[in-house]
């Protein structure tokens, strides 16, 4: 079969398309061969090849987080999500781990969906905001980090359904019109505008309820400052490159908290997977949640997708189709 492999550390350039091995279900590990169609693209895999995550799968290995497809006997249509692997023609994956691919969505919106919206689910539910607000109460607010990209056009599709006021941060007004017709409420152009000083201008000075920073470095600490009293700063990457900065003082000084997400030790947590797909499945049926595939490629074109990411050209999901 054809697959992408990573034999050495490095950016895109190392991305190599390969013959490998048939994969093969192990005997008594209820695992099931699938035939890939679809592969989501996640900034993750290009921090992965980077060999930025300590615990992150070392080379030789296939990247890939993400995928949807078909049960090789039985022709059933679901998605699924891997430590590693997806960038290929077939894995194999555990079958209780395996989803049902809705209906109505073609493979790369399938293969769009696990990483990017049980991202945005957890990241509310960390700001204690999974529960649409009361009638007559004040709507709770988020700030959120390219918000045009997966994760960012993901959040905003739950946030409009759990009724968040959604604040945006993206490159190009162009970018923001699009996140806009989507539910985004307010779209900040941080390359015109210093977002924290925006954010606390357009709150009268308040500051939002929660923010999702996936930049690192002095973001951070810049986005601390746009939270309000009590607020919730949930950090779930650093595209930067850069660790995280704090601003302690100001983290003191509002009462605030500091949840870290990582999406891979909770899809091991099926109690937690669980209760998050029955929230969003309903949305899917409704048809209120539905992934944004900005851009798709061949698999032998993912050195593509990963400098598309990396230059921040995306909007909404990339995906490489097979």
């Amino acid at each position: 079969m054809k697959a992408i492999m990573v034999p050495r550390r490095g950016g895109p350039e190392v991305l190599e398309l390969c013959d490998m091995p048939e994969p093969q279900p192990r005997a008594g590990r209820n695992e099931v061969l699938v035939d890939v169609e679809a592969v989501g693209v996640n900034f993750a895999d290009t921090v992965q090849t980077q060999g930025m995550y300590p615990d992150g799968p070392r080379p030789p290995y296939i990247p890939g987080l993400e995928f949807a497809g078909r049960v090789h006997e039985s022709g059933e249509r679901v998605m699924g999500f891997t430590h590693s692997g997806a960038y290929a023609e077939r894995l194999c994956a555990d079958r209780a781990t395996l989803l049902p691919a809705p209906k109505e969505w073609s493979a790369a919106e399938t293969a769009a969906f696990l990483v990017n919206y049980f991202t945005a689910y957890f990241a509310y539910e960390m700001a204690g905001l999974i529960v649409p607000p009361k009638a007559g109460a004040p709507r709770p607010s988020v700030l959120i980090h390219a918000v045009a990209g997966g994760v960012g056009t993901a959040s905003v599709e739950v946030g409009k359904q759990l009724g968040v006021e959604m604040f945006g941060t993206s490159s190009s007004p162009e970018k923001l019109e699009r996140v806009r017709t989507m539910g985004l409420d307010h779209g900040i152009n941080y390359r015109t505008h210093d977002y924290e000083e925006e954010v606390m201008r357009l709150t009268d000075g308040k500051g939002v309820d929660a923010a999702f920073e996936m930049l690192g470095g002095e973001h951070t600490a810049s986005t601390t400052r746009c939270l309000a009293e009590m607020g919730h700063l949930i950090v779930y990457g650093m595209a930067t490159g850069h660790a995280p900065q704090f601003d302690f003082m100001t983290m003191f000084a509002r009462n605030l908290s500091v949840h870290a997400l990582w999406l891979a030790p909770l899809a091991a947590n099926a109690e937690k997977m669980r209760a998050a797909w029955m929230c969003l499945s309903p949305w899917i049926t409704a048809g209120t949640v539905r992934p944004v595939v900005g851009h798709t490629f061949p698999l032998a074109q993912a050195a593509e997708a990963h400098r598309l990411l990396l230059e921040r050209k995306n909007f909404g999901k990339v995906v490489l189709t097979i």
